[in-house]
């Protein structure tokens, strides 16, 4: 169980190694988490350092250094934190992982394999690859200290009534709510075609879901970690559903009223705020930005963000 005191120790463990991100207050009672200006481009520097620390101070750090698996930005943040402690690390990703990221990897010293068309077939690489070496394995949302290490970002946003969280394997949503769940709402929100979350809370337990999303580069794994389902449940963090239209015009809604470029799992937080009724003050974590820009049409978004702010 990750709760709040294991998201505090990780707070003071990575000190120094992540950035105290801000949080803008955009309108009335709504406030964006710009964790996207984070190191390596996510929140995941917090978890992959919080990991690779806590495996050092327990004598548990392999000469063979780290390996993860990712659909992009955990291997960033776990390639950024091994180059920053001068450890080795090699990173596993899909086929179909964004050219930025990859390039990114690479620039960052790791050992990159790209296996298979999703998250789950580079893990299962990994796997592998971990036995042969014996490196530590840094999970992308599955492990305590990664959950714990994610949940920091909780400890420094702003008083509010509910937190808006795009979710995946669920390492982010499980920090969050185990540091602020207590005293916020907590609302996971997910792409329709990649449904983790939602389908484990139906189901009592973890499932496999078919991932089919234009946010699956980040969004993109085939179930939800087991930490975060438990700390969701223990918490009563709710999840909505969001389509994919959805995510690509909150994305051209936050470049064109904020010029916030983000990539479009980061947006589908912001695309859950219409989904909310009787939300008090809102926090939206925009949680990174590891995208190509170019692709962002600088014109009149579909909806303004008074629509998605009603409720509000």
């Amino acid at each position: 169980m990750v709760d709040r005191d294991a998201v505090e120790a990780a707070a003071r463990r990575i000190e120094g190694h992540v950035r105290r991100t801000p949080s803008v207050e955009v309108a009335p009672g709504l406030w964006f988490k710009l964790e996207l200006l984070q190191h390596s481009g996510s929140f995941k520097a917090r978890g992959a350092f919080n990991r690779i620390l806590a495996a050092r101070e327990d004598g548990e750090l392999p000469a063979a250094g780290v390996v993860a698996a990712s659909g992009g930005n955990a291997g960033l943040a776990v390639a950024f934190a091994a180059a920053r402690l001068g450890i080795p690390a090699e990173v596993f990703v899909p086929e179909v992982a964004p050219a930025v990221k990859v390039r990114k990897l690479r620039q960052l010293g790791a050992v990159v394999h790209q296996h298979g068309r999703e998250y789950a077939e580079a893990y299962a690489a990994s796997t592998i690859r971990v036995a042969e070496t014996g490196a530590l394995f840094v999970h992308a949302y599955d492990q305590p200290e990664i959950v714990a290490g994610q949940g920091t970002l909780a400890l420094e946003l702003p008083e509010v009534d509910t937190v808006l969280v795009a979710t995946g394997g669920g390492g982010l949503v499980g920090g969050v709510a185990a540091a602020v769940g207590d005293r916020a709402r907590v609302v996971a929100v997910e792409p329709a075609g990649a449904p983790t979350l939602h389908a484990a809370l139906a189901a009592g337990r973890p499932v496999d879901v078919v991932v089919d999303s234009v946010a699956a580069d980040s969004l993109g794994a085939r179930r939800v970690g087991t930490i975060a389902l438990e700390s969701a449940v223990r918490h009563g963090v709710r999840s909505v559903l969001v389509d994919d239209e959805a995510i690509v015009q909150a994305r051209k809604r936050l470049w064109a009223e904020h010029r916030i470029v983000v990539e479009l799992g980061a947006a589908a937080a912001y695309a859950g705020l219409g989904r909310l009724d009787d939300a008090g003050r809102v926090a939206v974590v925009l949680c990174g930005a590891n995208t190509d820009p170019s692709d962002i049409a600088d014109e009149a978004p579909a909806e303004t963000v008074q629509d998605l702010s009603q409720g509000v």
